[in-house]
């Protein structure tokens, strides 16, 4: 299962998190750390992520990748506090790179990308754990929130 759990994690957060934005800085101008707060927020992120990852493994029995996901529900860890820590985590890394960097660009991809998250959860995902976890999602989902800090949802 570990090395399931690497594919899955370098054909999905990498590639969104780490390597779309290292290409787009090389194609525009390089790496120059612009704000150093943007070191806090990406760094925030990565941990978080890699947190997530961790619990889906240990805790859910499986990956984050759509094709073998954690057996079980994961509602410890991040997972307390909002329903979706992974997608927070990995949108927190690409502020990171777009503040850190000063781009707009990078700026416009987080907030896209965001949004797909956000789209994804609604319409594929919750339906999804709703139906496979029954009462157990939905007690959970009462609880917690979508996203930090917001009940809506």
């Amino acid at each position: 299962m570990f090395w399931r759990a690497l594919i899955a994690f370098l054909a999905m957060p990498a590639l969104v998190a780490f390597a779309i934005p290292a290409g787009w800085l090389l194609l525009h101008g390089g790496w120059r750390l612009v704000h150093g707060w943007g070191l806090l927020v990406w760094l925030a992120g990565v941990a978080g992520l890699l947190w997530c990852v961790r619990d889906f493994y240990v805790l859910g029995k499986g990956t984050l990748a759509p094709w073998d996901p954690p057996k079980e529900l994961v509602v410890r860890g991040l997972y307390r506090y909002s329903r979706n820590p992974m997608y927070v985590s990995v949108v927190l890394v690409l502020l990171g790179w777009a503040l850190g960097a000063g781009s707009i660009g990078l700026l416009g991809y987080a907030l896209i990308v965001a949004t797909a998250f956000h789209l994804r959860v609604v319409l594929g995902e919750e339906p999804w754990l709703a139906r496979a976890h029954g009462e157990q999602w939905h007690a959970y989902a009462s609880r917690v929130p979508r996203w930090f800090g917001w009940r809506r949802g």
